[in-house]
This record gives structure tokens, sequence and C-alpha cells, in this order.
């Protein structure tokens, strides 16, 4: 009770120092307590940042500005359009679309509305879309018409709604903004209960799974504020998409902070550079493949933007190895923030700029209402440093169980991440890599990362990845992917004996094959499965990042 106690009075200490608690007007806090109950977080952000700060800017997007006020007048509109057509609670509202004004509209209308909006992968395949669509049991899709030909499989009775035109509509189904020009934007009456939305596991290995987030609440924020320090009325740029829990958190907590949002529908590193300048951002939100695509514009590009405002890089969503953390630290300064999480578990851990500083590589410690275990093989958890071990987590953001009826495993009331790692002396922790990519060979027990970490050292390699592939006399053995930079000469020979060099003799991989790039989702993570099919294996792994 004690330390529940201690924990309570933390996060409101953390909330009213970010600004997201306005001492002394503790009635603005209860209005938020509230409508985060009503009508769900994303609705209940924008509703709290309209209250507070109508007439600032609140999202900037390709389109150009819009106030909170309008945003919420805007999503009030929608939300009415959409109850004429029979939205109502309970409906499946899903999102096929990149980041912009129609999506975050979509967000607050379905939260107004008590529908459940699941938010899909714009890196999606036709059959894989459509799968997706019908297990979630969506009636109401909306989609950028960019996307229309991946609309084929799906069933004939979802309703169709465009969010973005590039180009006039030939199918003649709604489209947001004409909804919205023409529907009465009074506020909406509360719902029966509260919708929620449904975030998509990454989907490396086949169809991703749906990890509802239907009990998030305005304390769970401090998850991400204890060690990340954002601060009301600033100005976050959101480089990571939207329909990622990496994007999505920090979209909610920046417009519940009323942060002005800065997104744009692809990313471009250069543009990034220029928006950051622009609007003064404190905060730039990416994952790591972002981040290095901007670090690899080279020193003569970054200079010419000035990127003094920022106090923040939020970095997540996959590994940060310790060479391109290091490189954007001395390229930005003390700003990097690297959160491990995943989309089961939201919050795990979050290390700081002086965490990295001191250990390059970690990721860092669990922030207030999280803990981080881990546990061997046989459900014993490991206490000493420096011992490997699967790591299980539990915090108040955490799912439970996946849409389909499936859960992860759970231990002590923590759960598993899929992950293994270990703690070093001072209590930080580093990832070693996904419990299910460990290679056995020979005996000896490999982890890629560690191989693909020292690899992307060289200034030579651009980035590597390393997977097990069979092995007649040793079981597996190790293959490295290497994307050269332009003009190396770089060879396999090279490459075997600089890893001999530095690490143990059976992490050196017997065979190296050079990729003009490696294969990876929508929001950067590496698809293995698509380099163990072989020579004949696309170049491209769904769409690239941005």
């Amino acid at each position: 009770m004690l330390g529940k106690v201690t924990e309570t009075v933390r996060s409101v200490e953390v909330m009213w120092r970010a600004g997201l608690i306005p001492f002394p007007r503790v009635d603005e806090g209860l209005f938020a307590l509230l409508a985060m109950r009503r009508i769900g977080p994303f609705a209940a952000a924008a509703q709290v940042a309209a209250r507070r700060y109508p007439n600032n800017v609140g999202l900037v997007d390709d389109r150009g500005p819009l106030t909170f006020q309008q945003l919420e007048l805007q999503s009030n509109a929608l939300a009415r359009a959409w109850a004429e057509r029979g939205v109502t609670t309970g409906t499946v509202i899903a999102a096929l679309c990149r980041d912009h004004r129609g999506l975050v509209l979509s967000t607050s209308a379905a939260g107004k509305l008590g529908a459940r909006l699941v938010l899909l992968n714009t890196g999606f395949g036709q059959r894989q879309l459509a799968d997706v669509v019908q297990r979630e049991k969506a009636t109401v899709l909306v989609y950028d018409q960019e996307f229309t030909e991946l609309l084929s499989a799906v069933p004939g009775y979802v309703e169709r709604y465009l969010a973005w035109v590039d180009r006039p509509p030939v199918h003649g189904f709604p489209v947001l903004d004409q909804l919205i020009a023409i529907t009465d934007d009074r506020p909406v009456p509360s719902p029966e209960r509260r919708g929620g939305f449904v975030l998509l596991t990454s989907g490396t290995t086949g169809t991703p799974k749906g990890a509802p987030r239907d009990h998030t609440s305005l304390m769970s924020s401090v998850q991400f504020l204890d060690r990340i320090p954002l601060r009301s009325g600033e100005a976050t740029y959101l480089g990571a998409p939207l329909f990622h829990g990496t994007g999505v958190s920090q979209f909610i907590l920046s417009y519940a902070l009323g942060c002005k949002v800065v997104m744009r529908r692809r990313f471009d590193p250069e543009a990034t550079l220029r928006g950051v300048q622009e609007h003064q951002c404190t905060t730039l939100v990416l994952v790591p493949t972002m981040l290095q695509r901007i670090v690899d514009l080279g020193p003569q590009v970054l200079s010419r933007y000035d990127t003094s405002s920022l106090r923040i890089i939020f970095v997540a969503g996959s590994a940060l190895s310790p060479d391109l953390g290091n490189r954007a630290t001395a390229a930005f300064g003390d700003v990097i923030h690297n959160l491990y999480g995943s989309t089961e578990v939201a919050v795990a851990t979050v290390a700081t700029p002086e965490d990295w500083r001191k250990a390059p590589g970690t990721v860092g410690r669990a922030p207030v209402g999280c803990k981080v275990a881990l546990y061997d093989a046989g459900g014993n958890q490991i206490t000493e440093p420096g011992v490997t071990g699967r790591v299980f987590v539990g915090s108040g953001l955490s799912f439970h169980g996946y849409t389909d009826g499936r859960h992860k495993e759970l231990i002590d009331g923590l759960l598993s991440t899929g992950d293994v790692g270990h703690f070093d002396e001072d209590g930080l922790l580093f990832i070693d890599g996904r419990d299910d990519e460990m290679i056995v060979s020979g005996g000896e027990n490999v982890f890629p990362v560690e191989v693909e970490n020292l690899l992307v050292e060289r200034p030579d390699v651009i980035e590597a990845a390393v997977i097990g592939v069979p092995d007649a006399q040793f079981g597996q053995r190790l293959k490295a992917f290497i994307v050269r930079a332009d003009g190396s000469r770089l060879d396999a020979d090279v490459v075997r004996e600089y890893v001999k060099s530095n690490l143990a003799r059976y992490k050196v991989p017997r065979d190296v094959e050079f990729l003009a790039q490696l294969p990876r989702n929508a929001t950067g993570k590496v698809l293995r499965n698509v380099l163990e099919q072989g020579p004949a294996r696309p170049q491209f792994g769904g769409r690239p990042v941005g």
C-alpha cells in the first residue's frame, strides 16, 4: 500500500512538472481524467488542448496549420456525419492512412462515438490488409486514395471513406473533407461506453496480431514523462508513423500537453530538419532507420539547419545501435532518449542522454509505474549483472491479450517481451536480441545483434543484418547481409577477418552477402524471414520507411 501511495504521489508530481496537470487548476486535471474515461485518449487529448489553448496551432501537415479549436470542431462534424451513417458505440473503424489531418480527425471522431479504431500499417499487402480487416471485424474503412488498389480483397460490406485525395476520386466514396464541410460541428453527446483502439504488431513473420488499448489512463503518461522531459506548449516533430506505437504514444501525449505537432505524409530526412528549424521543435520522434537517414546526410547538410531548439530526440521501435546513437549524439548533442518497449507491453525502459553517455547501447531503466525483470528458461528470476535472461515487463499500459484470444507468457504478473537481455553493474538494461533469433552454432549461443553492432561501426558499412542458416556440421552458421557505403570495396574476407579480430571465433559469419539495401517493413524493422528466402527473395519486404 505504501508503495502504491508513493508511486501515485510521484506520478502526480511528474505530470505537474510537465504541465499535464496545471496547478493550482485542479478542475482542469479532473476534466482531463473524466474526458479520458468517456471518450478515450485521442479525443480526450484533443478536447483538453482545445479547452486550454483554443487559438494555438495544434497540427501542421502537408496542407498547412490547424488550431486546436479547428481540430475539435472538425472532429465534431466528422463524428456527427458518421453517426448519421450508422457508426455508433462498438463500431470498428479501420484506418489505412499516412500521417495527416484526415487520420488525426478520424481518431478523435471515433473516440467521440465510442467506436473502436484499428490503426493499419501502410506497408500492408493486399491479402494482409483484407485478413486484418476481417479478423478485427471492421465495418468502416478510412483510407488514402493511393491505397485504393489494395482494397480489392476487402469485403464489399465494409463502408469506405477517403481521408486523403491526390486526384479527383473515381469510385464515388465519401471524402472526409466534404462530410465535415456540410455537417454541424456542435459538441457530440458522450457515447455509452469508451471505444478504445487497436495497435498491430510488426508482422515481420506473418499476419500482424491486434493488441487492443482499452484501458489507457492519464496516469499512464508518467511512464514517458518520468524520463523524457516533454513540456507543455512546445512543438513536436512526429517522424514515426501514427499507426505505430512510437508515433501514436507521442502524438497523444504531445496533444495532451498542448504541443504543436508537425507531421508529413512521407518521411524525408532533410525536410525533417527543415521542419524542426521552421517550427522550433523541441522534440523529434523517430524510429532508428529514420535517425540513420538523417545522420547519414553528413555534416555539410546537417549544418544548413538550425536544430538547436531540440531538447529530445525520441527513438523507439527497433534497436538503436551504439554506433548510430553515438553519431547522433555527436551531431545533435545530448538529446537522445532511447525507449525500449513493444506493442504489447508499451513502455519498459528509457535510456536518458546521461545513461547513453555512460553506456552506449543501453535501453536504460524502468520509469515510474513500470517493472522489468529477467528470468531463465525455468522461470527463475535472474538478479546477477551480466547474465542474460528473458525480459518480462509490468506496466499500466500492458495489454490484456490479442484480439484473436491469444496472449503472451506471464510470470509473476509480468508480460514477456520475447526479447533477452542483461543488466550491467549499474542496473542499466541491455537487449541482447530476440529470444527466437538466438543462433546455436557448434553448441555456442550467438545473438545476431552483437555482430550487427560491430559491423555497422565500420565507416564503409551502412547497415547489416545477421541470421542463422542450416549447417550440416554445426547445426547453424552465421550469414551476414551488408549494405556497403558508396564507393566501398569491402569484401567477404575483410568482413570475416574484422569480426574474428573483435569477437569470438564462433561469432564470425561464414557467409557474407552484399545487398543494395536491407528488406524492412514500414517502421524500419528488418524482415529476417525475407533474408532467409535465399537468392530469389525480393529486394523489399513491404514499403520502405516514409
